[in-house]
């Protein structure tokens, strides 16, 4: 006999997104002592004229014993697409996953341990994952019927409803994270906190907007804006035949990667990685620039010059560098560095290669040890730490990287083809006139060859600050890549940096 069902009953669908937040209570094991703290993971949800629109997710890490000056941070990272779960169990969190020497992957299964170097010491942490990435969902597409759909290249999760896009833009994201901000600081009662935002990648970029749409929009006062291996100015960071900024502010971490495998050519014995990145520096800014900016009128003696440079400071033999003309990609250096070694260099850290499984060809078709390798220590990490220990329910997949987020990523609604490249410095700027006494802290990987520190250290000399302006901004780098944080030594570093950035921040003018 078959089971029949009327068609006409009505079916009740189970929902994706629990009612209730996760609140459970920890204590954290430090030198200094022990350091309990409160959490709360759950959603916001936003509305458009009281209409839920989208469920935000987030986790936020509270202090319990709550001063009204203790410090509060709104973290997220970049993508866009990526879920705010490396910087969560990456660098700033209560527990982090562990990394192998020298930001390294360890063999499986993933590791959790308490991580000594957590900002909760000094600052209460909300991670925010921003609409289509970690738990965080669109509700129903709400656009008409004859507008083409979002091609969903990410595995469908069962429970998800069908996602509207209209977030996934550069404006819209900003009012949804600004709208957050704003409803978390008044169900909180912190608007009186000092509070800070901080961001990695492209979060960097959302961060430099927000130092002026948080304060300008939202009426909240910044402390401090972080950002982290940012991406800013995106002109800048895309490479072609008639520019220069992209090739000079590259070539200093090819250089420290080249020194970093011991590639290095005729330079003094016992060089130092400072050294080497002063002598790139300043090659960069001068020979690399005057051969790029002249091309084939400069003379060739003056060309070979540059060349035997450029083949001594890279690693890379002369005629590769003569065919590229001195334009040498991220991908050439990583696909070329260590090939008689059968070893691909990652982009995001350039000191970490892997074996090339292909290495009779000639292009990088083999797995960067740096971007896709390293999802599986994350996505283990953050499904434990939500799922089993802040006991966090839902069958909704957590989305560490959604491409489908990345690939349909518009920059405004309409906006003309020649205001395509976007840039956030401006808003930086605005933002530190807006509030004389915001601080701000940028962070980088000497090997990260996605967002090259030397260009957000061009682009500071650039911005025409004032003496006063000038000492509210602090630049550090570290040995490491976009991740640095995954070096142990490089973690230590950035957070003794960020306890001091803070009580500059929180300090009287």
């Amino acid at each position: 006999m078959t089971d029949q069902t009327d068609n006409n009953e009505p079916q009740v669908a189970k929902p994706p997104f629990p009612m209730d937040t996760a609140a459970t209570e920890h204590a954290l094991d430090l030198p200094q002592g022990k350091l309990p703290y409160h959490v709360e993971a759950g959603w916001i949800t936003l509305r458009k004229i009281h209409k839920p629109v989208a469920h935000l997710f987030h986790t936020a890490y509270l202090g319990q014993n709550q001063q009204e000056d203790r410090p509060l941070t709104f973290v997220f990272n970049g993508g866009p697409g990526a879920a705010s779960a490396y910087l969560h169990m990456g660098a700033l969190g209560p527990q982090r996953v562990v990394f192998g020497t020298n930001g390294r992957l360890p063999q499986p299964p993933t590791r959790v341990v308490d991580n000594l170097e957590t900002w909760l010491t000094f600052t209460d942490l909300v991670f925010i994952d921003p609409v289509g990435t970690g738990f965080s969902r669109a509700l129903k597409d709400t656009k008409s019927k004859s507008e083409p759909k979002t091609k969903n290249t990410d595995k469908e999760d069962a429970d998800d409803p069908q996602e509207n896009p209209e977030y996934w833009e550069i404006d819209k994201d900003l009012d949804s994270l600004g709208e957050f901000v704003r409803r978390f600081l008044s169900k909180h009662h912190r608007w009186t906190s000092p509070l800070y935002v901080a961001g990695e990648s492209y979060g960097g970029f959302r961060v430099a907007k927000m130092a002026r749409s948080l304060q300008e929009t939202h009426g909240v006062g910044l402390s401090g804006a972080l950002l982290i291996s940012p991406a800013i100015e995106f002109d800048s960071l895309l490479g072609s035949d008639y520019n220069l900024t992209y090739w000079v502010e590259l070539f200093p971490s090819l250089a420290a990667a080249a020194h970093q495998h011991g590639r290095t050519r005729n330079h003094p014995e016992n060089e130092s990685l400072d050294e080497i990145i002063e002598r790139a520096e300043s090659f960069a800014t001068n020979e690399l620039a005057r051969w790029l900016t002249h091309g084939e009128a400069l003379q060739e003696s003056d060309r070979l010059q540059i060349v035997s440079t450029m083949s001594d400071l890279t690693g890379l033999d002369r005629p590769l560098i003569e065919r590229a003309g001195g334009r040498i990609t991220s991908t050439l250096f990583c696909r070329e560095l260590l090939r008689e070694q059968r070893r691909l260099c990652g982009h995001y850290d350039a000191s970490i290669s892997t074996v090339d499984p292909y290495p009779d060809r000639n292009a990088y078709e083999g797995p960067d040890p740096t971007l896709f390798s390293i999802d599986r220590l994350f996505t283990g990490a953050i499904n434990h730490q939500l799922r089993a220990t802040l006991q966090v329910t839902t069958d909704l997949e957590y989305r560490l990287l959604s491409m489908q987020v990345n690939e349909a990523w518009k920059d405004k609604e309409n906006s003309h083809v020649f205001r395509r490249l976007v840039g956030a410095m401006d808003d930086l700027r605005y933002g530190m006139s807006l509030n004389e006494h915001m601080k701000v802290f940028i962070a980088h990987g000497y090997f990260d060859l996605i967002t090259p520190y030397f260009s957000s250290q061009r682009l500071i000399q650039l911005m025409k600050l004032t003496a006063d302006q000038k000492n509210n901004v602090l630049v550090k780098n570290y040995t490491g890549g976009h991740m640095f944080y995954s070096w142990d030594g490089s973690r230590a570093a950035f957070q003794a940096d960020a306890r001091q950035f803070y009580g500059l921040a929180k300090s009287p003018a």
